[in-house]
């Protein structure tokens, strides 16, 4: 694995018109590829790929040199790429009459449709002929799941400023850039920063202001409109690899940087992350995380996996390739983990999505604080369902139950209705009402609930729909009143009907 100078980024502009010209983009490879040796490749299979670019085109070039890593011709290079000029200033090697790869470039698309390019170092992109595997202290890894993921949520509006902490390749601050005025980048890693600014140079974005130190202290007492950051999480006994191990003990590195974050968000802000959590003997684990949450901000918390301790320790050690170590010295690893987590208490380890955003309703007191389980499965881009959420947290504090029955809802869009049961039951066991959107959330309801849900079409208000209940189930309007609006709440709060802002919705 290389850990050699970087390139320099001036020329790369040019080079990224000749990736562009050989189709080295997504789309490209995946039209070159074909679907099977594209997904081979994403899982470091790169055998299929080798097979389907034996060709002298410049497409089956770069992916020899970039995806597979294999030194090529130098004629062949020169057909594909500004050669001299890549040699010169360090993005290839000259090894007699052969050319290689110094970094990592990988296509990479935008939500737009932008042909974008993450640079990492060699043998650390997730996909493609190294894999992920034994790493030196320093390295930087292109883009994984987790880099996707917050990609994903993070929510996409227009803002002034935005800090991408810990920026590794660069991926946060190449989508930040698309709306954010200003970038900041930061890592603690000054090799990071090198590549981030490759990552921007290559993909035709603006430059970000980068700054090297860990966590805000290299922002000092600035305040931004989005933070961002996919921190070096892991819970491991030390600190041994900058890129996931973040030094500090347990969870206290993702404790400290949501606690921080408050007060480096502007009014409105919003601050994302993906963190690990311990769960410990005796303490349920959305307590841990509630008291994290900063004054003066809302949040949503979501844990998407959990892992035994054992689970835990396995993963994290095959990722920096400890398995592959002498036995004796695997299981000497192995124990050192065991030992950290047997010291804290700590049962198993949870993964998931920590959104802030600052509001003037928990300024005042009264914030908003969700943390919940949702292992299923969800449709990214989840952006606009976060912002969603944030908006509905809102409205229901604004609205006791006395206003909840006087207003009018809609159904939200792709929502259906299951009806579950013995077959040939007369009636069901119960109703169970599914979201097709977003998170997509499925929740139990009763006769009354899938009744009043299935007539929100916004003509009506909620009282009135539900004394049209009562009496077709001949029930007590008030006492249906009375013990409805929590269960209106509820589908609210979790997206299933939507509130018609401003009264009836005209017919």
């Amino acid at each position: 694995m290389s850990m050699s100078s970087l390139p320099a980024s001036a020329r790369a502009p040019r080079l990224r018109e000749a990736l562009l010209a050989a189709d080295f983009t997504a789309d490209g490879l995946l039209e070159r590829l074909g679907a099977s040796a594209y997904a081979a490749l994403a899982r470091s299979e790169t055998v299929p790929a080798l097979r389907a670019t034996r060709g002298d085109s410049p497409l089956d070039t770069l992916v020899r040199l970039f995806l597979l890593q294999r030194s090529v011709p130098a004629a062949l290079a020169a057909a594909a790429l500004p050669l001299e000029e890549c040699v010169e200033d360090g993005w290839l090697a000259r090894e007699g009459d052969l050319i290689r790869a110094a970094v990592d470039v990988r296509p990479y698309g935008g939500p737009e449709g932008q042909d974008w390019f993450i640079v990492s170092d060699l043998g650390c992109a997730v996909g493609g002929a190294g894999g992920i595997g034994s790493h030196e202290e320093g390295v930087v890894l292109g883009v994984g799941g987790a880099s996707t993921t917050l990609a994903g949520i993070t929510v996409r509006r227009p803002v002034a400023s935005a800090l991408d902490l810990g920026t590794g390749s660069g991926i946060q601050a190449l989508h930040a850039a698309q709306h954010a005025t200003q970038v900041t980048a930061t890592d603690v890693n000054p090799r990071a920063l090198d590549f981030t600014r490759l990552t921007l140079a290559l993909s035709g974005a603006a430059p970000a202001d980068l700054r090297e130190g860990s966590l805000f202290e290299p922002v000092g007492d600035l305040t931004y409109d989005l933070i961002v950051s996919n921190p070096p999480f892991v819970i491991s006994p030390g600190a041994r690899l900058t890129y996931r191990d973040g030094g500090m003990g347990g969870d206290d590195l993702c404790r400290t940087l949501v606690q921080q974050a408050g007060d480096r968000l502007n009014d409105g802000g919003y601050a994302q992350f993906l963190a690990n959590w311990q769960h410990v003997e005796g303490e349920e684990w959305q307590d841990r995380v509630r008291a994290w949450v900063p004054e003066g901000c809302d949040a949503w918390i979501v844990q998407r996996e959990v892992q035994d301790v054992t689970q835990y320790t396995e993963l994290w050690l095959r990722d920096s390739g400890d398995h592959r170590m002498d036995p004796a010295a695997y299981t000497e690893r192995y124990e050192a983990w065991l030992d950290e987590f047997e010291a804290r208490s700590t049962e198993a380890v949870g993964f998931g999505w920590i959104t802030l955003r600052k509001s003037v309703a928990a300024a005042a007191g009264n914030p908003s604080v969700v943390a919940e389980e949702w292992p299923h499965s969800v449709e990214q881009p989840l952006g606009s369902a976060v912002e969603a959420h944030f908006a509905r947290q809102d409205y229901l504090r604004e609205h006791d139950d006395a206003a909840l029955l006087a207003a009018h809802f809609t159904l939200a869009e792709e929502v259906v209705q299951e009806q579950v049961g013995l077959p040939g039951a007369e009636d069901p066991e119960h109703v169970v009402l599914r979201q097709h959107r977003g998170m997509r959330r499925a929740t139990k309801v009763d006769s009354v609930g899938a009744g009043f849900a299935g007539v929100c079409d916004g003509s009506l208000p909620a009282g009135r729909i539900l004394d049209a209940i009562a009496q077709l189930m001949a029930e007590d309007p008030v006492l249906l009143r009375d013990r409805t609006p929590q269960a209106i709440r509820l589908l609210v709060e979790e997206g299933f009907i939507e509130p018609v802002l401003g009264g009836a919705r005209e017919r």
